[in-house]
This record gives structure tokens, sequence and C-alpha cells, in this order.
């Protein structure tokens, strides 16, 4: 019989992230209890979860003795050094990706956990992915054979700037931290550490001096003759294709996106019928050789399963399981970003050291 004891969690943030993704999974999960929220938007959370106390400071969550879980799903420039207070008090953390914004930061923050004996994981979601998850089953097949050129694009039409942070000109803020940090995690997943990185960035909605952060970025990640490409727009009224990938032996094309956001943005949660399914013009074209046989068909979409994160993350903290997704591999993703704005300040491709 499994003897689950109960994870009391206090979220950290009531605003996109905190109350689309972090809120809704954390109560998906049997075992998991919403306790605390830190948010000036109280009347928000008493309805969507009556059940959890609102705080006005992170220090009172932090310091709750009814917290043994401290989510951070702030600003990005506000993720370490709230991690180091919870930390500090001995509390377990999940930190909304981009995991740190310096590679110091990342560093300090990992240190502080090993040597507290606590668990500290980054919260890429996108691992679990409808369309990422097929890719990677089919990678991992062999029917593509090694990888040769591998394209991953999130554009978005986007043409106003709006005056949230993630679009302003402030440490952390942009695409390349937004976005690109999802891209860059399942690259690395993949694939592992590059030899080298160039990239392009720039601003393009707007005055050319709006002041407003990057929102757009051409990454090429190179692994000896493979390349990844990562790129993400925000002026695409049309997007092309989310995957593109070829192999010796085969190529995986693949549009639109994972349904997973758009459903818990209707209030639909983990568990619902169709949960994580694709409609079946968005599964993916597949084509390959095997001996004197050639193929083409259609790669049936695996279902998405954002849910999974948050029950393996209760299952190392109860059962002593492995995370989902490691500190180490959060800032794996921080050192590919600081490359990529090393390679378009210096116009030259940044060698992985």
């Amino acid at each position: 019989m499994d003897e689950r004891r109960e994870v009391r969690v206090g979220l950290i943030g009531y605003g996109f992230s905190g109350a689309t993704f972090q809120a809704p999974l954390i109560a998906s999960v049997p075992g998991m209890r919403l306790t605390r929220v830190c948010s000036s938007q109280g009347e928000r959370v008493r309805r969507d979860f009556p059940e959890a106390q609102v705080v006005a400071e992170p220090s009172e969550l932090i310091a709750s003795a009814e917290v043994d879980l401290v989510v951070v799903a702030t600003a990005n420039a506000s993720h370490a050094p709230l991690a180091k207070q919870a930390l500090s008090a001995g509390k377990h953390v999940v930190v909304e990706k981009p995991f740190t914004i310096t590679l110091d930061d990342g560093a300090e923050l990992i240190a502080l956990a090993e040597e507290r004996q606590l668990l500290l994981s980054v919260f890429h979601n996108r691992r679990w992915d409808s369309d990422f998850l097929t890719l990677r089953q089919t990678i991992e097949s062999g029917l593509l054979g090694p990888i040769n050129t591998y394209q991953a694009h999130f554009d978005r039409y986007r043409p106003s700037v709006r005056g949230r942070w993630r679009e302003q000109d402030l440490p952390g803020s942009g695409l390349l931290y937004d976005l690109g940090a999802h891209l860059i995690d399942q690259a690395l997943v993949l694939f592992g550490n590059p030899d080298c990185v160039n990239c392009d960035m720039g601003v393009q909605r707007g005055p050319v001096a709006s002041g407003a952060s990057d929102d757009y970025f051409h990454l090429t990640m190179r692994y000896g003759a493979r390349r990844v490409i990562l790129h993400a727009a925000s002026l695409v009224l049309q997007a092309g294709p989310r995957f593109i990938v070829h192999g010796e032996t085969g190529s995986f094309i693949k549009h639109g996106i994972d349904p997973q956001e758009a459903a818990l943005m209707r209030g639909e949660r983990p568990g619902a019928p169709g949960w994580g399914v694709e409609a079946e013009s968005q599964h993916a074209q597949i084509s390959f050789v095997k001996g004197d046989l050639a193929v083409t068909g259609t790669a049936r979409s695996l279902p998405g399963a954002y849910q999974e994160y948050y029950q393996r993350v209760f299952d190392a903290i109860v059962n002593g399981k492995s995370l989902p997704v490691t500190a180490r591999e959060g800032l794996a993703v921080i050192k590919i970003i600081r490359m990529a704005m090393q390679s378009h300040a210096q116009q030259r491709s940044v060698t992985f050291d």
C-alpha cells in the first residue's frame, strides 16, 4: 500500500503563470495541497482556491509551518532572491522558468539547496507538450536515423507591445528568456550541450528606440555537422511548421501547438476527457526509408501531460524519486541564453566552455 503523505504548497505570485499553470496543476496531483498564496489579487485567489490562505508578503508565506514546498511564479528578476529566502528557511523550491537571470545566481541556489539537502527544480513544462513528446519518441525510435537538422519555432502574432514586465526593457525580460528558455530546454534534452552558439536577436515591434525588450531571435546551436535552429518572433501572422526535423533516414514535419495552455486558460483541468489530445489535423507528417521500403504517413500525437511535472515533484519529495527537471538542467538553459546574448552583442559564434 502506498502510504502517501501530504505536500503542502505555498505559491508566490498569482499572475499568468501562477493562476494559469502552477495552481491548477498543483491541485491536479493527489496529495498536493495549496495552503498559502502570496498575491495582491486576494479576491481572485479566494474565488479559485477558497481553501488557500492569501498572504501579502512572500516572507510570511515562506515562514509558515503550513508550507513544505515554495513555488516561485513571479517576475524573472525576483526568482533568485525569493528562492534563496525559501531554501534558507528549509523549504523545497520550484522556480518558474527561466531559473535565474545570471549563472552566478543559479550556482548559488544550487549550492544552497545541496548544503541544506533540499529539492530545487525548474518548471520547464514544455517537456510534456504533445508535439515534443511525439517527436522525442520518434527520434529515440531510430526511424529518422541520426539527426542532421532540427528546427523548432515558437512564433506568435502580437503586434502591440503591452505594458507587462515581460515586454519591457528590464533584466530577464524579452523573448529569449521567455519562449527561448522552452526551446533551448527541449533541444538540450534531445542533444545535450552544443559545441558553439550563434544568435541574432532584436526588437521588431514599435519605434526602434521604443525601449522594449527583444521580440525576435534566431539561435543556432552547432553539434559537429548537426544544426539545431531555434526561432521565435512576435510578428508572424501565419505561422509555419512548429518542428522541422531531418535525419539520415527520415523527416518529421509538425504544425500547430500543444493544446494544454489554451485548455487551462478555459478553466479545464488535467484528467478531463481528451486532456492534452491534439486535433488530428495537427498530427505530424513523417517520412522514412528502411531498406528498399519508403514510407510516408502520419505520426499520431501522444497526449500532452503537464500534470506529470508536479506528480514527479510530489514523488521526489515523498518517495525519494528523481526530480522531473533538476536545477542544474535549468542552469544549463541560462548558460545557453547568456552565450546567445554574448554572440549577438559581439556578432560571432561563442564556443561552449
